[in-house]
């Protein structure tokens, strides 16, 4: 019977490893909920960037548009205080993030930079990439009730595209950045409320599970 449970605890411990080598373990709970209070941060200050704007009489359109031709303006969008917000909001998140799987890697003692985690990060940006160029067309086309369930659907391709490289949670994450995108698209107008759903509460609700489930008890 001991003979069994060591060959039951060999198996365990072979297959640990296996795990720790094929798909990068070190993503912390914590990081998903310091990017989703980046993201809802950043989602209240574009509302009331809005509400000022609105108040002021100016649209979208007005503030990004051209006088003579009507096109968007990538510099008008570069100078715009909503674009200043985005990429605030984007290098909080990221930074905070990779502060916190920074941590997780070391106390786990798990390389932060190796072959899994260049082929996660790599399965990551295709998608990513595609869409910031769908996205900034998207812009300069004045097509702005599409970009909120652009940028949700392209995520959520990117997770689930990269989840086969590290926990399957990151695959259910992904599943819900796509069904709220595509919801989205049935309710344009209210991007930002879903925006701030994806990027902000289901960040911070599989931040709270992937800490309950993996680092709790640590």
């Amino acid at each position: 019977m001991s003979s069994n449970n060591q060959h039951l605890d060999a198996l365990q411990d072979i297959k640990q490893m296996m795990e720790r080598s094929s798909r990068f373990i070190s993503l912390s709970g914590f990081s998903g909920i310091a990017a989703g209070s980046c993201a809802l941060i950043g989602a209240w200050f574009a509302r009331n960037t809005i509400n000022e704007q609105a108040v002021a009489g100016k649209t979208l359109r007005s503030v990004y548009s051209d006088v003579q031709n009507e096109t968007i303006s990538i510099y008008s969008l570069v100078e715009n205080k909503l674009f200043a917000i985005a990429v605030i909001t984007f290098i909080s998140a990221f930074l905070s993030s990779f502060f916190f799987t920074y941590l997780r890697s070391t106390k786990t003692n798990t390389p932060l930079w190796g072959k899994t985690a260049q082929r996660l990060l790599v399965n990551v940006m295709i998608p990513m990439l595609v869409g910031g160029a769908f996205i900034l067309k998207l812009i300069e086309t004045g097509n702005y009730g599409l970009i909120a369930p652009g940028c949700l659907i392209f995520y959520g391709l990117a997770l689930v595209n990269a989840s086969k490289f590290t926990l399957v949670e990151i695959r259910y994450l992904g599943y819900g950045q796509l069904f709220l995108g595509l919801l989205n698209l049935y309710f344009i107008g209210k991007g930002l409320y879903f925006w701030a759903a994806g990027f902000g509460i289901l960040h911070i609700a599989y931040g709270i599970i992937m800490w309950f489930k993996y680092e709790r008890n640590n």
